[in-house]
């Protein structure tokens, strides 16, 4: 759903083959069939991205499918979504959270991240090419109650900086990229709906960012006038 439905969408449009991987079976099914009415390849896999076997297991479809992965968009998270509800309760402070909540968190937002990672970078380092984008968020956000979510998304841009250090000589580009700004999914209640932007706000910038160049690699990347800039 929300961005992660939107960029498979949009690289279906622009002619890719799309490979999804999302814990939530009925969400899958009716994405493939979406991504499938482009007329391009569409590989669907119930995926927890915190198992590895999990991960892998989606690489490999992609790759054994369509020859390869080319792009690979870390999308899947947890986030508190405070601007949806107001009234709604935060996430607790650090003295009241249980571990295994945290836990949860961490797990999907950067264990996740470097499984997804570790079992696609072999497909890309074997062609010598690849971009790969880590979705940032959490500017404006700040504690109370946000914190396990802008910890865990901060790793994400030290994980991107150095992971594109290792992967430099094989011309695999990394990149954190921020969507720009709270967006309301097709989940969102209807009062949010009407106030926050929708995913086709992020505009072009996760099409953008697949065919970037290396000098973009290893940085926090905005989208600027139509174009991606680095901003750290």
């Amino acid at each position: 759903m929300g961005i992660g439905r939107f960029i498979a969408l949009g690289c279906a449009e622009r002619g890719a083959n799309v490979t999804i991987g999302d814990i939530d079976a009925k969400s899958l099914d009716s994405v493939r069939e979406e991504v499938a009415a482009h007329g391009h390849g569409v590989v669907v896999k119930q995926t927890d991205v915190r198992v590895e076997r999990d991960a892998k297991a989606l690489m490999d479809a992609a790759a054994a499918e369509f020859g390869g992965i080319d792009y690979l968009v870390n999308n899947a998270a947890i986030v508190p979504h405070f601007n949806w509800d107001p009234t709604a309760p935060r996430w607790p402070k650090v003295r009241d959270m249980e571990f295994d909540f945290y836990a949860q968190v961490f797990g999907v937002n950067v264990l996740g991240l470097f499984l997804c990672c570790k079992h696609a970078i072999p497909f890309m380092e074997q062609q010598r090419s690849g971009h790969i984008v880590n979705l940032y968020g959490g500017g404006g956000l700040t504690p109370p109650g946000a914190l396990a979510y802008v910890v865990t998304k901060d790793a994400g841009v030290s994980f991107t900086r150095f992971l594109a250090e290792e992967e430099r000589e094989f011309n695999i580009c990394v990149m954190s990229i921020s969507p720009g700004a709270a967006i309301a999914t097709e989940r969102a209640p209807d009062e949010a709906r009407s106030r926050l932007p929708a995913p086709d706000s992020v505009g072009e910038r996760f099409f953008l960012a697949a065919d970037a160049d290396m000098d973009l690699s290893g940085h926090l990347v905005n989208f600027v006038d139509g174009k991606l800039v680095a901003a750290n």
